[in-house]
């Protein structure tokens, strides 16, 4: 059994129950050996790690208990475990026909290091389940978690990899056991999602912007005219469409956006062509909009961490004020603003003052209306406070 040793200068940290293993804080790692166990130490025992190379670290603590073997018993009862917490919480119970399963049938069942290994999410869509790998310790587990999973009645089990292998990083995906239908049709509210669960990493939702996307449908459209950039299978597009919205504009760099975009509006029996869909860089479009003096009531911004093109890179911890400030330029008096982020290496305070910064240095005045972090069932410990990654504000230009 491999030991480590956590150095003095983070002791405090992890006596507090940190999750995280990281290459600084250990003096002694060696050669990682992918999916070994090892007993970690500070000045004491504080618990049982599995190892496994991802882009936070090299681990993660996974119980307080000298662990000699992770069997089928101990991940069943993890999954058990969150399955339990969604069910206790009425509103997720994907077991039972709660209310909220009759029109919402995509939920989280396993957040990671929240539900208490790290490492791993499962993703539910009616009825089929979509498990992700972030380490290649942690696939050495997968035998143990689809047992698990067979438990349940599913129609079809999938399984990403987004993990270094053999010093190559890798996104793949691929369908396990059941019956593969593509697309699905997945509920969210009132709205109608079509998904292909083995076409990429990134299945055509994101779960963490439900609630968002409820409030725009709800409350931010309505006979509003709505630019969504970053738009990705148009999901902000659609929600502002069902919301009663007078025309929307979706803007994404990647070809397949039309092509997706226009999928999930026949879908939700919405004509996609009285709605605007391009396909080309966010920047450029922000130049072209102001060059043709375009403004909308609602401007939702919900770029990825980091982003390229042929003229133009972008960092969320580096160049969300200035994106913001083109946010700002095409947005109407009175209008509103949607920033969002899920970039981790900055918190809400910061980002707040991302925002204030685009205000002032626009000479701007406007009110945050409303904030969102992720929503329940994406369970985060307070032992990795990190993992609550999402950042929203729904803002008032005054």
């Amino acid at each position: 059994m491999k030991t480590i040793t956590i150095n003095k200068k983070h002791h405090k940290k992890y006596n507090r129950g940190y999750a995280l293993l990281s290459d600084d804080a250990i003096d002694n790692i060696g050669r990682v050996e992918e999916g070994e166990l090892a007993h970690v130490y500070t000045n004491e025992f504080i618990g049982t790690a599995v190892l496994g190379t991802e882009s936070k670290g090299i681990g993660w603590m996974i119980s307080n208990e000298k662990l000699e073997k992770l069997d089928s018993n101990y991940i069943n009862d993890k999954i058990d475990d969150a399955m339990e917490k969604r069910i206790a919480n009425k509103k997720f119970d994907i077991m039972n026909s709660a209310e909220y399963h009759s029109n919402t049938n995509a939920i989280r069942v396993f957040n990671g290091i929240g539900d208490g290994f790290g490492g791993i999410t499962i993703d539910y869509y009616a009825n089929n389940y979509v498990v992700s790998f972030y380490s290649e310790g942690v696939y050495k587990y997968k035998k143990q978690i689809f047992d698990s999973l067979s438990k349940f009645e599913y129609t079809a089990l999938y399984e990403k990899k987004r993990f270094s292998e053999t010093g190559n990083y890798i996104e793949s995906n691929d369908f396990v056991k059941g019956e593969e239908l593509n697309p699905i049709i997945v509920k969210e509210y009132d709205l109608q999602f079509p998904l292909y669960l083995n076409d990429g990493a990134m299945v055509g939702m994101f779960l963490d912007q439900r609630e968002v996307r409820r409030r725009v449908a709800n409350k931010y459209a309505k006979n509003k005219t709505v630019l969504n950039t970053f738009s990705y299978t148009g999901a902000f597009s659609l929600a502002a469409a069902v919301g009663g919205a007078s025309k929307t504009t979706s803007v994404d760099l990647a070809k397949r956006s039309l092509e997706k975009t226009r999928e999930v509006f026949e879908v939700n029996n919405i004509d996609w062509k009285e709605h605007d869909i391009h396909v080309m860089d966010v920047f450029e479009y922000f130049r072209y909009a102001n060059k043709k003096k375009l403004k909308f009531d609602l401007v939702i911004l919900d770029p990825p961490s980091y982003a390229k093109s042929k003229k133009f890179r972008f960092s969320a911890a580096k160049n969300y004020t200035e994106l913001m400030q083109s946010a700002i330029k095409l947005t109407n008096d009175k209008g509103n603003i949607i920033a969002s982020t899920n970039c981790a290496n900055f918190d809400m305070k910061k980002f707040k003052k991302f925002v204030d910064e685009a205000f002032k240095n626009e000479n701007k005045k406007y009110n945050i209306l409303e904030q969102y972090t992720l929503p329940e069932d994406f369970v985060i410990s307070k032992s990795y406070p990190e993992a609550d990654y999402l950042k929203v504000l729904i803002i008032e230009m005054l």
